[in-house]
């Protein structure tokens, strides 16, 4: 038995299930799927996303979820304008938008936060 080939769910935990429908769904543009009473669940690029409420939740303080974007530059612009901050971490030399860019150039990542402070990042390269 192997799980290479299994359909991948991928899970967020959050304490307000409404806000977080709200910032996944209309912020961040990913279609919504039918839910049940345990989660909502968005289409994550072919794999379903479940925002699972737990009202205790402590948000993990490193990414739990990222995106692979071709050009990070425009993809913050856009979250930008719709509110969402990236967070810029003192002494890891990322630019004034919070862009770091690996010292090779062979990627850059930005990293930014749900409403409840779960971790997500964008990568390109």
């Amino acid at each position: 038995m192997s799980l290479a080939a299994a359909r991948p769910v991928a899970f967020v935990i959050t304490r307000d299930r409404a806000a977080a429908e709200r910032f996944y769904g209309e912020t961040l543009g990913l279609p919504r799927l039918p839910g049940d009473d345990f989660a909502a669940v968005f289409d994550l690029a072919g794999v379903p996303l479940r925002l699972t409420e737990a009202p205790d939740h402590a948000p993990s303080p490193h990414p739990v979820l990222g995106w692979q974007v071709a050009d990070i530059a425009v993809a913050v612009d856009a979250l930008a304008a719709k509110g969402v901050r990236f967070a810029i971490y003192p002494g890891m030399g990322q630019d004034d938008r919070g862009i770091w860019t690996a010292p090779d150039g062979s990627a850059k990542v930005a990293f930014f936060a749900d409403p409840d402070g779960n971790g997500l990042s964008l990568t390109q390269g």
